[in-house]
């Protein structure tokens, strides 16, 4: 047996006595849910990288069996949760209270929002991206960028549905000018969804340069760590994209595999099971052919000011999470990248809808958005309201604020029958919004009920359907 038949027998066995899917182990060791498929397809893997799976097998022994010497019955490690739109990285975990959904013992059990699976499900049979880009592309009309380009950020790309069609539109109302984005991102599955859309934002708008970041909130906007020894180590790739056809950039991009394994890697909390970087990372991404033009636009480690005429926060924390953290944490520090005239849209589940209908007919009382966006700006206003004082907060009224998307089915798939297939996708749509821990929802489906509520909500109002609510911050012109 050589030495990748032998590695893929152990994690194997690992996987097993762990009771881990291999899509989990692959996440959890290298970032990488498709690693275990393609080892076996024959991919090849470094030494490095074995060394690494072999540690991570070894710090993490499976519970039911001795593994490398540990004794059966250690404790498991804490899950690394996978970035997703409600929960994007480290900075979604409160530094000092725990995090909800941890166990009296200090133990987090696996979050079902958390699930890559699960998540994807969401994201293909609800439309909540597209109504987002929608809602997202309203702010343009109020920027007016100034040399050298138009500056957006997204906090929390994702898969990039939001941004690429917020990229269209951008390119409807700004033909000609540069574009400098940045996305952060610490899923290395979620910024290979991301890049796959990006080959035709180059050919339409070559004056683009993109930019794809893990650092946390407080850093993203500079691209530059807030810690010596970590911007020291800053991983920093300029890609400049050769040809003028989406197929040769298609083509490129493909091959940053390598680049993205090496910055992308991440490492679990040992307080909270989060995500962390291993090594802070910039990618930057612009057509070979416009560089000229857009030297004043491609950022410099250590010389880029942060400062952006749109900044995007789709659902950048966690709904149960407290007001001082969702300030502290995530919205003052986005805030203070704003430029002159910068406008940061902020969106967030808003309940009130038949999908938390759903919840409360399983879990009856259960709220799970409990700061709505007057509590949060009156926070946030307070957190910046003496060192940002050219800043404007809007609640906006409940018709602006308020928005509605849903889950999608066919015009005769709601009636006395509904399949399966569709009460399970509404299940899966109404937990995932209402964030219920794995562990809940166990108890919850050890019994037909669940799907008995869902059906019962869904013939009620012919469908499913949620409700964001959205807010804005905006910096004075100069």
């Amino acid at each position: 047996m050589d030495e990748i038949q032998r590695l893929i027998a152990e994690i194997e066995a690992y996987c097993q006595l762990s009771g881990l899917a291999e899509t989990t182990f692959g996440r959890r060791a290298v970032n990488d849910g498709k690693f275990v498929g393609r080892l076996r397809d024959g991919k090849g893997v470094t030494v490095k990288t074995i060394a690494r799976l072999r540690v991570f097998m070894h710090e993490n022994p499976a519970p039911c069996a001795p593994v490398d010497g540990f004794e059966a019955g250690a404790p498991r490690p804490a899950p690394v949760a996978d970035a997703a739109p409600r929960a994007h990285d480290s900075e979604a975990t409160p530094p000092v209270e725990a995090a909800p959904g941890q166990g009296a013992g200090g133990e987090r059990p696996f979050r079902f929002y958390d699930n890559r699976q699960k998540y994807l499900m969401f994201v293909n049979t609800c439309n909540e991206k597209a109504v987002v880009a929608e809602r997202a592309g309203m702010e343009l009309a109020h920027v007016h960028p100034r040399p050298p380009a138009l500056r957006v950020f997204d906090a929390g790309m994702g898969d990039g549905t939001v941004l690429t069609r917020l990229m269209r539109d951008m390119h409807r109302r700004f033909p000609t000018v540069p574009f400098f984005i940045v996305g952060k991102e610490i899923s290395i599955e979620d910024i290979r969804l991301s890049l796959e859309k990006m080959p035709d934002r180059f050919a339409e708008h070559p004056g683009t340069v993109l930019v794809i970041t893990n650092l946390y909130y407080t850093e993203a906007p500079r691209l530059m760590p807030g810690n010596v020894n970590a911007a020291a180590a800053l991983n920093w790739h300029e890609v400049p994209l050769a040809g003028s056809s989406s197929h040769q950039y298609d083509e490129q991009i493909k091959a940053l595999g390598p680049i993205l394994e090496e910055g992308w890697q991440v490492k679990a909390s040992p307080r909270t099971g989060n995500p962390l970087y291993v090594r802070p990372s910039v990618l930057v991404i612009y057509r070979e052919d416009h560089k000229f033009l857009l030297d004043p636009v491609i950022p410099r480690p250590g010389h880029t000011q942060g400062l952006y005429d749109l900044i995007i926060a789709s659902q950048p924390y966690r709904a149960r999470m407290s007001v001082d953290f969702k300030v502290g944490r995530v919205l003052a520090p986005l805030a203070r990248g704003l430029g002159p005239g910068g406008r940061m849209l902020t969106i967030q589940s808003y309940g009130r809808d038949p999908g938390l209908e759903v919840i409360q007919r399983v879990w009856p009382g259960e709220e799970p958005f409990q700061s709505d966006r007057h509590t949060l700006l009156k926070a946030l206003k307070s957190e910046l309201g003496r060192t940002e004082r050219d800043l404007s907060f809007k609640t906006l009224s409940d018709k602006r604020s308020l928005f509605r998307y849903q889950m999608h089915t066919l015009p005769t798939e709601i009636g006395h029958s509904i399949g399966t297939s569709t009460l399970f996708a509404a299940w899966n749509a109404a937990v995932y919004v209402a964030q219920i821990e794995d562990e809940r929802l166990a108890d919850a489906v050890t019994d037909g009920s669940y799907l008995a509520a869902t059906r019962e909500v869904l013939q009620k109002h012919g469908g499913l359907w949620f409700h964001d609510e959205s807010f804005v911050v905006t910096r004075r012109r100069g």
